[in-house]
């Protein structure tokens, strides 16, 4: 009967854990949740972007990525953004791809401009840096170094 009574007791501790994570994950994760308006960037390269990564100001997270498309004109990726309401954007403002770390996925960072006019729903945001490669990096300043030891004859 005690071993009946110490499973049950698990079980609550397990079922209010569970509880407990769901909570806040329900209040931390985006749904989906309207209130918010789109905004479409393009960019050369969007590589380590993803359906759901974050849109940020300032290192804020105050949108998500909703769908990435390529452009069968341009061959840019076209990445579209619902950034929550309240938050605007003048139209002068810039979106570049950037990286939380070496291991860390990537985001988009929103620079807000100066303008006195705010992009609409829909609108573009027209000055964009895409992805930067930490390989290509490497592989540019090893290569162009001009110092590589080989002679040249």
């Amino acid at each position: 009967m005690a071993s009946s009574a110490a499973e049950t007791l698990i079980g609550a501790v397990v079922l209010v854990a569970a509880g407990g994570f769901l909570a806040f994950a329900s209040q931390n994760a985006d749904f989906g949740r309207g209130g918010g308006y789109e905004v479409v960037a393009k960019f050369r390269k969007a590589g380590g972007l993803n359906v759901g990564s974050d849109v940020r100001i300032s290192g804020v997270k105050v949108g998500s990525v909703t769908g990435i498309t390529l452009d069968p004109t341009t061959y840019q990726a076209v990445t579209h953004m619902s950034v929550r309401e309240g938050v605007e954007l003048p139209e002068d403002s810039d979106a570049k791809i950037d990286s939380e770390g070496l291991l860390g996925g990537n985001y988009v960072a929103i620079t807000p401009g100066a303008s006195e006019f705010m992009l609409n729903p829909g609108d573009e945001i027209t000055m964009t840096q895409g992805s930067v490669s930490l390989i290509d990096l490497l592989l540019t300043f090893a290569g162009g170094s001009g110092g590589s030891g080989a002679s040249q004859n």
